[in-house]
């Protein structure tokens, strides 16, 4: 059956079902507005709407919250990168390994930092940067590595050490979409020399529109960072003007923070475990009606490691027969997906000059052709999942024209 309007058994027309998005936050922005009014109010009233005293309140809350010594604010995620990878010392032509699975901004970062992303491919189950291959990618030319944690888990954090202890680099955490996520009680990005955080909407933090910050344990780096972000100027920056022309020893950018992007995550942030809890409840849901899914490669796994983990689920991704053919399927029927990622790093056409070829890493490759992830956020209801697993099964069985 089709999503277009049917008739009832009283032969009275019946509405179509609701649409599913792939994501919206309208219930539960309306729930905290009061909230978010508030601090916004508080812009508002201070006249200050970048790189002021929301700015400063949210490093300090989101430092507590994820155990970080220091929190600095940026304006997305892939400044964070940037500004990072510049702060750990990378020089033209330094290479740094990366997953040959991720968003582009994870490799573009590095190219923009001015140095060299080199390829490795992934643990196909957990998708992180696979150590064994990330080992036989190090040359002598090799920096740093930055692995990437993907969806609901942590890369394989301690292997990954090992092999950056070996040759001596020092790794950088590309983990954006890990807000929450912990190896042995340690949060993502403060594993190695520090990490990245994304607060772009859709997020599992969510600001209304993009912004980021940088976390880290090295008082040096967090320095280095906030004057990079504000054109070069060290010292006290945050809500103050004087000095403004004084003389800088570093070439910075322009990559403040908003002040009304920092009140709305402050508005935002003690509902964060609630919302954590809720993905994991729904991520459940999931998993459980979806089992033994015809055509229906693998479900989210969680990988044991060496220490106790904490996953936050993200996205909810799976790996399908005929993925392309499902996508439209359900796109038909209103239901929104997206597909992480149609093209694995080393086959962009922004990297051809870099001269890797196709079958080079298989595990990413695959995972190109067969992963998509549904709709996973807190204002969906079990009875929206129910629909989605229940299309997906149809589809799988042959079913999907009736």
């Amino acid at each position: 059956m089709d999503h277009h309007t049917t008739t009832g058994r009283t032969g009275a027309p019946t509405a179509p079902p609701r649409p599913v998005p792939f994501f919206t936050h309208a219930r539960s922005f309306e729930d905290r507005w009061p909230a978010i009014r508030d601090r916004l109010t508080e812009v508002a009233d201070d006249g200050k709407f970048s790189h002021g005293s929301q700015v400063g309140r949210f490093e300090q809350a989101l430092a507590a919250w994820t155990g970080a010594r220091f929190a600095v604010g940026v304006n997305s995620g892939t400044d964070a990168l940037v500004l990072a990878l510049r702060a750990c010392g990378l020089r033209p032509g330094d290479e740094v390994v990366v997953p040959a699975f991720s968003f582009v901004a994870t490799a573009s970062s590095v190219a923009l930092a001015g140095g060299t992303p080199v390829f490795a491919d992934i643990d196909p189950v957990g998708y992180g940067l696979d150590p064994a291959a990330a080992d036989a990618a190090v040359t002598a030319r090799t920096r740093m590595l930055m692995p990437v944690h993907l969806f609901c888990q942590l890369a394989d954090m301690r292997g990954l050490t090992r092999v950056a202890e070996r040759h001596g680099l020092t790794v950088l955490e590309d983990s954006a979409e890990a807000i929450g996520m912990r190896w042995g009680g340690v949060h993502a990005g403060l594993l190695g020399a520090g990490g990245v955080l994304s607060f772009f909407p859709t997020k599992t933090l969510g600001a209304l529109g993009d912004a980021g910050a940088f976390l880290t344990d090295d008082p040096q780096l967090a320095e280095t960072v906030a004057a990079l972000r504000h054109h070069g100027r060290h010292g006290r920056t945050l809500g103050h003007f004087p000095g403004i022309s004084r003389p800088t020893d570093l070439i910075g950018v322009n990559s403040k923070m908003d002040d009304l992007q920092a009140a709305v995550l402050l508005g935002k942030l003690p509902a964060l475990a609630e919302d954590i809890r809720r993905r994991a409840a729904l991520a459940a849901a999931y998993s459980e009606r979806l089992r033994d899914t015809p055509g229906v490669l693998r479900l989210p796994t969680l990988v044991q490691r060496e220490v106790p983990t904490e996953p936050v689920f993200y996205v909810y991704l799976i790996e399908v027969e005929r993925r392309d053919a499902l996508v439209a399927y359900l796109a038909g029927h209103g239901v929104g997906t997206e597909t992480y990622y149609p093209v694995p790093l080393h086959l962009q056409p922004c990297f051809a000059h870099l001269g890797y070829r196709r079958g080079q890493f298989p595990h990413a490759e695959r995972a190109c052709e067969r992963t998509v992830a549904l709709p996973l956020y807190p204002d969906l209801g079990t009875d929206d999942v129910d629909r989605v697993c229940d299309l997906i099964r149809r589809f799988a069985t042959g079913r999907a024209a009736r």
